[in-house]
């Protein structure tokens, strides 16, 4: 655990601990040292108001009572290594000009090099009646996607004898975009493993006008859903819950409005940038941080000496953990180069993410694609990588969460290629 962290000037500053900012802090102190270029104990500091750190692929396994939601919080200062400078506030503002930052309690914090990994925020109050519904354990709606309510989901999930199941996405940018359906794949799994399925009708709602943004899942989902007897109801935003009547409102492409009767009802709400990047010099017009889709550094050649990844950047692809593997080590290396050469370095990125996507107890589609919504699979010599196995599943449900504990945060996780840090011409 990092002690270091009562000065104000720091070599490089790494805004936020979650998946990207503890990821990266590592391998960039690391890759100096690499290079016969140490920096010193606290040259590096993680700005994290946060009590806590979230394995946040796991609230899936939570809401299919594969385990219990302690397994995926711990401590976040516990997780910050010694020679890495832990600032336990929260960001308040950005000025690139002076190269500084603002916390919350107006503490000023300036920087050589800056890393923007701050994640998005979920829209709880962008769906009418959502807080009070999901505060209410007799609402019948749940949502795997935050720490409080994911275990709710597996209790409403077991609670269904009969009746109708409604599981939303909305349109526009969330995280891990497949997972509004695993956890209704699972479900669906589960009541037929229960002898529950013929008295319980699913149905997907859906923002998006297919299942998945990738053609070859999206097709191949799309079948599945059709042979498991799933109703899809594309381009519906849920926009309003009546929990007393158990009623659900959505707005078509049309603007127009329907009613839907439910009896479990499983939320993902709208998701967006941080309040913080709103008219922010470093983030674009729709508030994500504005950064180079290959080298991920700032587009402003002003704020050179900025950098961003994961979900608060403006990378055009999907916002997962498997992305910030692949975007760390890019990052890091142009880093390094900018900070020894004064430009970036050949790294570039791809666009590389996956989304392994749940469709039952023991079987997973693992979705793996790059920029374009081309499809980069790893696994494509051995199986079809459009259709589910049990082999994929465990990798999801063992291999991941170990691989992101002792490996990915200690910035010792590279992409597809796992352990071994990449190395660049």
């Amino acid at each position: 655990m990092s002690t270091i962290g009562d000065k104000d000037k720091f070599k490089v500053l790494v805004v936020g601990g979650g998946s990207g900012g503890l990821s990266v802090a590592s391998q960039i102190y690391n890759r100096f040292k690499a290079a016969g270029k140490p920096l010193n104990p606290g040259d590096v500091a993680i700005v994290d108001g946060a009590e806590y750190h979230y394995y946040q692929p796991g609230w899936t396994l939570v809401g299919a009572g594969l385990a219990p939601k302690t397994d995926f919080r711990r401590p976040l200062a516990e997780l910050i290594p010694g020679h890495i400078a832990h600032v336990p506030e929260n960001v308040k503002s950005f000025s690139p000009k002076t190269s500084s930052i603002t916390t919350a309690s107006g503490r000023d914090l300036s920087y050589d090099v800056l890393v923007v990994a701050t994640g998005l925020q979920t829209n709880w109050g962008g769906i009418q009646g959502l807080s009070k519904a999901l505060a209410d354990p007799s609402s019948g709606v749940s949502s795997i996607y935050s720490y409080e309510t994911c275990d709710k989901v597996w209790d409403d999930i077991e609670a269904l004898r009969s009746g109708q199941a409604i599981f939303t996405q909305p349109a526009g940018i969330i995280k891990c975009a497949g997972a509004p359906q695993k956890i209704m794949w699972m479900a669906w799994d589960r009541y037929r493993r229960t002898a529950r399925g013929e008295n319980i009708k699913i149905d997907f709602y859906t923002g998006m006008p297919t299942m998945f943004s990738v053609k070859k899942y999206s097709d191949a989902l799309n079948t599945l859903r059709i042979e498991r007897g799933v109703g899809g109801h594309f381009q519906h935003n849920l926009v309003a819950i009546d929990s007393a009547n158990h009623k659900a409102t959505f707005k078509k492409s049309d603007d127009s409005t329907i009613n839907v009767d439910y009896t479990l009802l499983h939320v993902t709400p709208p998701m967006g940038p941080l309040d913080i990047f709103k008219g922010s010099p470093i983030a674009d017009s729709a508030g994500w941080v504005d950064v180079d889709k290959s080298t991920l550094r700032h587009t402003n050649p002003e704020y050179g000496n900025v950098f961003a990844l994961g979900d608060c950047s403006s990378l055009p692809t999907s916002k997962t953990a498997a992305a910030i593997t692949a975007q760390a080590p890019v990052l890091t290396e142009n880093l390094f180069s900018v900070v020894d050469t004064g430009r970036v370095s050949s790294a570039t990125y791809d666009g590389y993410t996956s989304c392994p996507l749940l469709t039952g107890y023991g079987e997973l589609m693992l979705a793996e694609f790059k920029y374009g919504l081309e499809p980069k699979e790893s696994f494509s010599a051995i199986f079809n990588q459009a259709k589910s196995n049990r082999f994929f599943y465990h990798l999801k449900k063992d291999v991941f969460p170990l691989a992101y504990w002792n490996f990915m945060l200690k910035g010792k996780w590279f992409g597809t290629n796992g352990p071994i840090r990449p190395t660049f011409k």
